[in-house]
Parts: C-alpha cells; sequence; structure tokens
C-alpha cells in the first residue's frame, strides 16, 4: 500500500501528500544565506526561514561533495553507504581511483526506493560525477547539467532536456551550471510533477566569493527566484548543503598549505607514506584539490603511533586519528580510509607535494572546505515542522525525514495518495 512507510537504511519514511523537494546546494555556508537576506536579495528565504524551519545541522566529514550528497539521499553516514569521499587507494587494486562508480554503493537510496514502489522520482545534479551515484537503481528522470546536451530516455528517462529548459549547455565552471539545475527542477514540476526530486548545485561560486559579495548575492537572488517558483507550484521544499566553506589564505592572499606528502617524504624517506586527498576530482580549477581532509598510508602498524604524534606537531593541524578513531567519530567505512586521518583547521588546507598542486589558475585567494570547520550547514524548509527532538543532533542526511516525516503540510492542500 502506498499509505504505508518506506523503510531504508533503517529509516522510515511517509509517502508524499504533494511534491517534496530537497536541495543541496554546494559549498552553502549558513552566512551566505544570512547576507543575501540581509542585503534584500533572497525575499522567499528570507520569509520561509521566519515562517517554515530555519535549522542548522552537521555534514558528513570529511566535508566534501560525494560523501555527502550520498548520505543525504541515502538518509545514512559515509559508515553505512560506503563512499567516504570523491577519491581514494583502493586497496584491492592497489590504485588511487575516483570513488563515482555506483559499484562503491553499499545502500540504496531513499529515491530509489520510492522510485520502485509507484513515485514519480526526478534527479538533476550540477556535475555528471554525481549522477550515476545518485540514480543507482532509480526509475525515472536522472540527468546533469554538464551532460545535459547528451540525455536519453533510455539512459535518462528523459530527452530534449535543452528544448525543454530553454538554457544552453553552461559552462563546468559557471554559476549557470547550478541555475540550470534550479531551471530543470522548475520545468519538471511544472510538466511532470514529480512525487520526489532532488536537486544538487555546484560550489563554483562559493570557492570565488565570500559571503556578502557581490558574487554570492547575485547566486542566492538567483536560487530564491527558482524556489519561489518550486513552492508556488505546491511543493514541499527542504534546503540544505553539502559543507561549508572558508579562507584557506593568509592576509596577503596567498594559500595556507601543508603539502603533507612533502613532510612525510623529509621525515621518512620517499615512498615511505601515501598521502591521499580525498577532495581531488575532475574539476580542480577552482581549488586546486585542496581541502581540509586527506589519509595517510604508513608503511606497516608499528609506524602508525609516532608518526600521528609528529604530524600533530605541524602547525595548523586540527585532528589526527587512528584509522579506528577516524571511522569512529566520523562514521566511515575504515577498509576505504588510510591508516591515518588528518584534519586541518579553519584557515588551512593539506595538498600532497607541492610539485602535484597547478594553482595556476586559481583567480582569487584560496576557499576550500573538508574539515570540522565545515561542517555546519543550512537545514530550512518552507513549512513548519514537529515532532524533532530539542536534543537531537540534525544531519544534513535528515533532509528526507524532515520532508517526508516532519514538515507541516496544510489541511486544505494536501492530495490523498492513491493506493
Amino acid at each position: 500500500m502506498k499509505s504505508d512507510p518506506l523503510e531504508v537504511n533503517g529509516r522510515g519514511y511517509r509517502w508524499m501528500a504533494r511534491p517534496v523537494v530537497v536541495v543541496c546546494v554546494d559549498g552553502c555556508e549558513p552566512a551566505y544565506l544570512d547576507a543575501a537576506v540581509e542585503a534584500g536579495v533572497a525575499p522567499y528565504l528570507g520569509r520561509i526561514m521566519k515562517s517554515g524551519a530555519s535549522l542548522l545541522a552537521d555534514c558528513v566529514v570529511p566535508s566534501f561533495t560525494n560523501p555527502n550528497n550520498l548520505s543525504i539521499v541515502t538518509g545514512a553516514p559515509p559508515a553505512v553507504h560506503g563512499i567516504c569521499g570523491n577519491y581514494f587507494f583502493d586497496r584491492e587494486l592497489g590504485q588511487e581511483v575516483m570513488m563515482n562508480d555506483p559499484k562503491y554503493l553499499r545502500a540504496g537510496t531513499v529515491l530509489a526506493a520510492f522510485a520502485d514502489a509507484g513515485a514519480k522520482v526526478a534527479v538533476v545534479t550540477a556535475k555528471d560525477k554525481l549522477r550515476k551515484l545518485l540514480g543507482h537503481r532509480m526509475k525515472g528522470i536522472c540527468f546533469s547539467s554538464e551532460k545535459s546536451d547528451q540525455v536519453t530516455m533510455q539512459e535518462n528517462g528523459i530527452d530534449n532536456v535543452l528544448d525543454m529548459v530553454g538554457m544552453p549547455v553552461p559552462s563546468v565552471y559557471s554559476a549557470e551550471l547550478s541555475e540550470f539545475v534550479f531551471a530543470s527542477g522548475v520545468k519538471l514540476m511544472e510538466s511532470r510533477r514529480p512525487d520526489l526530486m532532488y536537486l544538487s548545485t555546484t560550489d563554483y561560486v562559493q570557492h570565488k566569493a565570500a559571503p556578502g559579495s557581490p558574487a554570492a548575492n547575485a547566486f542566492y537572488a538567483m536560487m530564491d527566484g527558482y524556489l519561489a517558483q518550486l513552492d508556488a507550484l505546491g511543493a514541499t521544499i527542504v534546503i540544505t548543503a553539502d559543507h561549508g566553506m572558508n579562507d584557506k589564505h593568509g592576509a596577503d592572499g596567498s594559500p595556507n598549505v601543508i603539502y603533507l606528502q612533502d613532510v612525510l617524504d623529509g621525515w621518512y624517506g620517499a615512498e615511505k607514506a601515501r598521502v591521499i586527498l580525498p577532495i581531488t576530482d575532475p574539476y580542480v580549477v577552482h581549488h586546486g584539490a585542496l581541502g581540509s581532509f586527506a589519509t595517510v598510508y604508513a608503511p606497516d602498524d608499528a609506524s602508525v603511533p609516532g608518526w600521528i604524534e609528529r604530524i600533530k606537531q605541524v602547525p595548523g593541524m586540527e585532528l589526527v586519528l587512528t584509522r579506528a578513531e577516524a571511522a569512529k567519530r566520523f562514521e566511515l567505512p575504515p577498509d576505504r580510509i588510510g591508516d591515518i586521518v588528518v584534519v586541518s583547521e579553519q584557515s588551512t588546507a593539506i595538498g600532497t607535494s607541492a610539485s602535484r598542486h597547478d594553482l595556476s589558475a586559481l583567480e582569487v585567494p584560496l576557499r576550500s572546505h573538508g574539515g570540522v570547520s565545515e561542517q555546519r550547514v543550512p537545514l530550512i524548509c518552507n513549512r513548519p515542522v514537529a515532532g524533532i527532538a530539542a536534543s537531537r543532533r540534525l544531519r544534513n542526511f535528515d533532509a528526507l525525514d524532515i520532508a517526508l516525516n516532519h514538515a507541516q503540510v496544510p489541511v486544505s492542500a494536501a492530495v490523498p495518495v492513491a493506493a
């Protein structure tokens, strides 16, 4: 029966009484929303933050795109779904690989479960790196802005997306990549009216522009307009983020970077350690593959305690943990992280070797993410919510729980779901 809640990864979800839209705004430090509302460029957001629910939540650490998007759509941490970075060292293959293949997923998504049960589901993501993960085993519409000119009915559940949206294929390094996501969401709601829709943007703007800056406010003004349209179409909307964003540079604008591979090579000799940066993906122009989280593979277990104590003394380090400590603290799969997990403090990034990072394309001082300092994110609903314990630690992967189980739908607007 469609009236019965669905259980996914140990959590129950009620059927939607009206369309539900969950939005993951990549890199959305809460200060971006506050600044845009204060500047008067985001009136819709300002209104729902008062009339609906405006909460704060913690994202998954490492505070990167893939682990957090997959946590949001599975309703579970990486220890359950297995995606603990954009990039990792596959011990079985003995290779460093992108973790964007669905074979690395260890849990199903809430999206796929509802689609299997008969709901109309749609997913639009900015970058194609996420598409196959988010749409894994999901019947419905799933496409990216990046490859919107290549959609087919067989692969994506839709065709002629460019005609539908009325925009050209945007550059992967542009605010328009995210705008295409929002425009697609509105057009899909108007024409297909999905029961459940997930929209995921890119943080190109957030890497370049601080909260309250003209570029940032322009981005949130654009977003505000599309969200208002989705609201007017009757959707229950929950907005969250995969991570926050912070400056990672000094007063002179030069990057604050610990090149950890160089440090370890200097201490112990070349090729003794392997430093992995889970932020690494094909799109490094705006961050140079520099974030605040890294894992280290040591030559043997006996080396680990001494290495940890020494790395702790490096200026700019916030946390240096064993694999077991990190897996427990951050709810990570222990077999997919290194022997040592390092997290730098708010204004510092971690690299491998200086020679391996091309920072020539950084047009503005480095802003990035990955650490505990980027863990706080917004969790906003356009409707009041009820039944959430005051003591509950909210997570960004509670977004679907908020939307389906706690959002208060006006009785006059509720549409019974047929059995």
